[in-house]
């Protein structure tokens, strides 16, 4: 189970990750001491990192669906699904 609580102050919020896997935590730390960086701020760079990237790709794809003259329908879109996982 992971619990995650968020914190706002003032300045920036805080997140408070518990239960996570000692493996990761020993992964997160030996990452960390490679790049010269505390394991805050590797996990800081970690989340930026990803939600940077997530967010690109967001774009992207409302970029793409914005070119479209139509949306295409429910039918569509599940036959669409269908043929993938066959």
């Amino acid at each position: 189970m992971l619990a995650l609580c968020l914190h706002w102050s003032e300045q920036m919020p805080t997140l408070t990750i518990r239960n996570v896997p000692p493996k990761t935590v020993k992964s997160l730390k030996a990452l960390a001491r490679r790049r010269h960086r505390s394991m805050e701020q590797e996990i800081r760079e970690l989340l930026e990192g990803h939600v940077v990237e997530r967010r690109s790709v967001l774009e992207q794809i409302e970029a793409g669906w914005e070119r479209q003259t139509r949306r295409p329908t429910a039918t569509e879109v599940d036959a669409w699904i269908g043929a993938g996982r066959r």
